[in-house]
């Protein structure tokens, strides 16, 4: 059975999301939907990025995303369709295909050519949903328009390193669900520079010295529960997707905050680390 997802800013608190299910509903009855996030901030694709890059994989070869994120189509922004990774993805060329995978190039680009005769302001419905219909029935990427080279670039948030490899310097990537403040700084990056060195994580005025590989290890379990760290503790550790993220055990945004309100650490805030 066809798969088809669906990555968007628009919320859901208006009619977009429903008139997009309905549109693929009318035209593949037996589809399968899949909601990745409509939580997306307006027109962020770096955010975008970050989730789609990490949920992607986990589908089947040959499953159609459609992503929703500043699609709405210039004269400098195209609409396009491709072929990356085994996996379809239908969106505008605002550079969120180079973000989602930067080490793996397209198999093939075509750039859109079923546009209606007048524009749209939701394109998304009435352009991407065919597109990604026509794919899921088997149809090929020729049929949907020709062949596209010049995708638009955009600088990944990349950290950098200075003081003779002495300090690595990353900004916030994501803020998610938890309050929970993710790097952009990967782990393969940090371990290429740090050499087995000690280590200071700044974020804010807090330090951390160590980086674990998951949310409960801040626990001591050989220590007797009223003298156990638990919840409220700050920490760094590995995320699902390798970033480095720094959290609060088992924190509640709504009741004794986060990561992001208690340090005040929000989207492109600076996260350093010294090498000792």
């Amino acid at each position: 059975m066809a798969i088809i997802t669906l990555t968007t800013d628009f919320g859901l608190k208006d009619h977009f999301v429903g008139a997009i299910k309905g549109s693929i509903y009318k035209e593949l009855p037996n589809v399968t939907i899949v909601d990745i996030s409509h939580n997306i901030g307006p027109f962020n694709i770096q955010e975008c990025a970050y989730i789609l890059q990490n949920s992607y994989k986990h589908f089947p070869e040959g499953t159609v995303h459609v992503i929703g994120v500043d699609a709405e189509p210039t004269v400098e922004t195209k609409h396009i369709a491709v072929l990356m990774d085994g996996h379809y993805f239908i969106c505008a060329d605002n550079g969120i295909i180079g973000l989602l995978n930067s080490d793996l190039p397209p198999t093939k680009v075509v750039e859109i050519a079923i546009h209606n005769s007048e524009s749209s302001s939701f394109p998304t419905n009435e352009v991407f949903v065919r597109v990604a219909c026509h794919i899921a029935r088997g149809g090929t990427l020729e049929v949907v328009g020709k062949p596209y080279k010049n995708l638009l670039e955009v600088r990944d948030l990349a950290p950098s390193v200075s003081d003779g490899g002495n300090k690595i310097s990353g900004v916030v990537l994501y803020i998610d669900n938890y309050g929970n403040v993710v790097t952009n700084i990967h782990k393969n990056f940090f371990e290429a520079y740090r050499k087995g060195r000690n280590f200071e994580i700044q974020a804010r005025t807090k330090i951390l010295t160590k980086i674990h590989q998951k949310y409960s290890d801040i626990i001591d379990f050989n220590l007797e529960k009223s003298k156990r760290k638990g919840p409220g503790e700050l920490l760094a550790l590995y995320n699902s997707a390798n970033y480095i993220e720094i959290a609060i055990y088992k924190s509640n945004p709504k009741a004794g905050g986060s990561a992001h309100s208690l340090l005040g650490l929000d989207y492109l805030d600076s996260i350093t680390i010294n090498f000792k």
